[in-house]
């Protein structure tokens, strides 16, 4: 049997077994963190599917029940400015039970289940979780708003040409209910608490948005003006008018915009809090 030098071996067959050299050893790098746009476009994407499968039944509870609502509100409200609060105030009223209590309520329980663990993992951005998840619950809204408007608009004899602001007032709204939402969720100690605090926010937009405002007590009125589904739904009642003051129209959605930053961006620092926990 002929041998070998053991110098011209290598190190690994003296022990019988290859090892690795110190770049192998070293672990490899992670993959880079996705960028936000395409991170964010994958997260709605698949919220928006899952809503589409788990929440059909829900939206039509909420249609069901802003149209019964403005059907109650006939017999006391004959039209004019009431008329037009009682119909704005329910069409907010669909986007405030999915995009607030749904919302509060499905990141209560990825919280209590441990769900964040899963995300926590990807190399996803807080950011586009919490608005990944906002906006697919708030543009699951679409059918159901647009349903209650045209129905509520014929019910009280209202006119239809301005109905196309749904565009604007279903995004800001929703934006800023969803961010609410994620953030009573998220912060929320327990489950059941996150349940409480969606269906509390659904019950203030229900109470402070679809009865008039002039009808209200003025400390009540004040709790109104700190609801953001206030604001989406006197830009969607000024519609309503003959000749519309666009301007206040315009300054309403723009509060509903600057509150759904500010939500949204609390609702992420919220997800990143209770992500590392």
């Amino acid at each position: 049997m002929s041998t070998v030098p053991a110098e011209v071996l290598p190190t690994g067959a003296l022990s019988g077994r290859g090892s690795a050299t110190d770049d192998e050893v070293a672990a490899a790098p992670l993959a880079p963190r996705a960028r936000l746009l395409p991170a964010l476009a994958a997260v709605y994407r698949a919220q928006l599917s899952r809503a589409r499968v788990a929440r059909i039944p829900l939206l039509f509870v909420a249609t069901f029940q802003s149209v019964g609502i403005m059907v109650l509100m006939r017999g006391v409200v004959d039209g004019g400015s009431e008329a037009r609060a009682v119909v704005a105030g329910s069409t907010v009223l669909v986007v405030a039970f999915v995009a607030l209590n749904l919302l509060a309520q499905y990141f209560g329980q990825l919280r209590a289940t441990g769900g964040l663990d899963h995300y926590a993992t990807l190399p996803v951005p807080p950011a586009a979780v919490v608005l990944g998840a906002a906006g697919a619950y708030a543009s699951f809204t679409v059918p159901g708003t647009a349903v209650t408007a045209v129905a509520g608009s014929v019910l009280f004899g209202l006119p239809l040409g301005h109905l196309w602001i749904l565009a604007a007032v279903v995004p800001l709204a929703g934006a800023a209910l969803a961010g609410l939402g994620a953030a009573l969720g998220l912060l929320a100690p327990r489950q059941e608490l996150a349940t409480l605090l969606g269906q509390l926010g659904m019950s203030a937009a229900l109470l402070l948005g679809v009865l008039p405002a002039e009808r209200l007590p003025e400390p009540i009125g004040w709790a109104r003006d700190l609801l953001p589904s206030t604001y989406g739904v006197e830009a969607l009642a000024r519609t309503f008018d003959p000749d519309p003051d666009w301007a206040a129209v315009a300054l309403d959605l723009a509060v509903c915009g600057v509150v759904g930053v500010v939500s949204l961006a609390v609702a992420t620092w919220a997800y990143r809090r209770a992500a590392v926990r």
